[in-house]
């Protein structure tokens, strides 16, 4: 299954594929024609697969928080997060690229309290300052055990970032919140006493994988 947001990008592909397809074969140069052809298909499966949607099955658990992306575990670390929780949190961040499915999911149920949108620069999304710097989202989910905030953050090559959720709505652990184009990173601030269940470099499932067991409310 194909990622709506993938619908135009997809159109546009296959129409500039045809085009140059086309306006080769008045080239008359078979070898090149041939090149370009295969050039063409190989560029249109990438394009295909980062749009994929696979069905994922959510068991949902409140006392766990699952990843929100698929892609592998580049930072485990305690870090100061300045914009909602003005504390030390427990840093969790998955890297995309753009060989991964791009959905992203909820890590946990309950009420969005904060949502916002950031602008900003487009740094490889393993910068240590992307986090901070570029274009991004941060929400914050009020779960029934813990408050978790998750930041969608725009890479080099990720010039869109979408979301579906707002203020005040209620969600479910697993279901979308948003798509991110083209390699990027989703960074997830836990409370310290979280037990983190990944290790760096480790692979992981977006609505699958369990990247922390939360402990007691957390009512900071």
């Amino acid at each position: 299954m194909l990622h709506k947001e993938g619908k135009v990008t997809i159109l546009i592909t296959l129409i500039g594929l045809f085009i140059l397809n086309f306006g080769i074969s008045f080239i008359g140069i078979e070898w090149l024609q041939n090149v370009i052809i295969f050039l063409s298909v190989v560029f249109l499966i990438i394009i295909l697969q980062f749009f994929r949607n696979p069905s994922v099955s959510i068991d949902k658990n409140e006392n766990h928080v699952i990843s929100p992306a698929d892609g592998k575990v580049v930072v485990i670390e305690e870090v100061d997060e300045p914009e909602f929780f003005n504390q030390k949190r427990l840093q969790v961040s998955v890297f995309m690229s753009p060989f991964n499915v791009h959905v992203n999911r909820n890590p946990i149920s309950g009420i969005v309290k904060y949502f916002k949108y950031h602008p900003g620069l487009y740094l490889v999304a393993w910068h240590p300052k992307s986090s901070t710097e570029n274009e991004r989202t941060t929400t914050v989910i009020e779960g029934k055990k813990a408050t978790i905030l998750f930041r969608q953050i725009a890479g080099a090559l990720a010039k869109r970032i979408v979301w579906y959720i707002k203020e005040g709505q209620s969600v479910e652990q697993g279901d979308e919140m948003g798509f991110i184009k083209f390699g990027s990173r989703v960074d997830i601030f836990l409370p310290l006493d979280a037990k983190v269940k990944v290790e760096l470099n480790q692979k992981v499932k977006g609505g699958k994988t369990i990247l922390a067991e939360i402990l007691p409310f957390d009512y900071t």
